[in-house]
């Protein structure tokens, strides 16, 4: 909730997923959505024991 609040706050939301998300549905519904994004990446790392690797800013 507090990565959504921020985000909302500031007006500087430099996730494209999160903006899109923000200005379609509720921001609970949206903190709920980003917690099972970070769930699934940490599972996919944890399970291929790879490390993150964050993607360019464009």
């Amino acid at each position: 909730m507090s990565v959504v609040q921020h985000a909302s706050r500031r007006g500087e939301i430099t996730d494209p997923w999160l903006a899109g998300m923000l200005a379609r549905k509720p921001k609970k519904l949206v903190a709920v959505a980003l917690a099972n994004r970070t769930a699934r990446r940490v599972w996919a790392l944890a399970t291929r024991q790879e490390v993150y690797r964050a993607r360019a800013a464009a």
